[in-house]
């Protein structure tokens, strides 16, 4: 699964300070964002964390890749087989963090970008 807001993990231990994320207040309040896309992308037309596209990567993950996906709607694929829309707002070493939409609003959550399998940001 995801860890959420566990510190030494490489993220932050919560949302950005001083309002530096679109629709917050300064005082680490969540965005004004809306429900994600209504569809679910496919995940054979998903970028891996290679940079490329295609089907799923086994070789070493880039987090790197994500940084297209900064502050957009994303759709990620774990390797655990689950799958969710994420909003991307802090990229680390070897982790994401951002707020992950659990079909009823939106959720603080980071995690190792080693689990992910693949993205697709819109």
């Amino acid at each position: 699964m995801y860890r959420q807001n566990i510190p030494g993990f490489g993220f932050p231990p919560g949302p950005p300070p001083g309002g530096g994320f679109p629709g917050e207040d300064g005082m680490g309040q969540q965005p004004q964002l809306q429900p994600p896309p209504s569809f679910t992308p496919s995940l054979s037309e998903a970028q891996t964390l290679q940079g490329g596209i295609g089907g799923p990567s086994t070789y070493a993950v880039d987090s790197g890749a994500f940084r297209g996906c900064l502050y957009r709607y994303t759709y990620v694929w774990l390797r655990n087989g689950r799958s969710f829309w994420f909003y991307p707002t802090y990229i680390g070493r070897r982790s994401v963090a951002g707020y992950r939409w659990n079909g009823f609003r939106w959720n603080y959550v980071g995690f190792d970008t080693r689990r992910v399998v693949a993205f697709r940001c819109y």
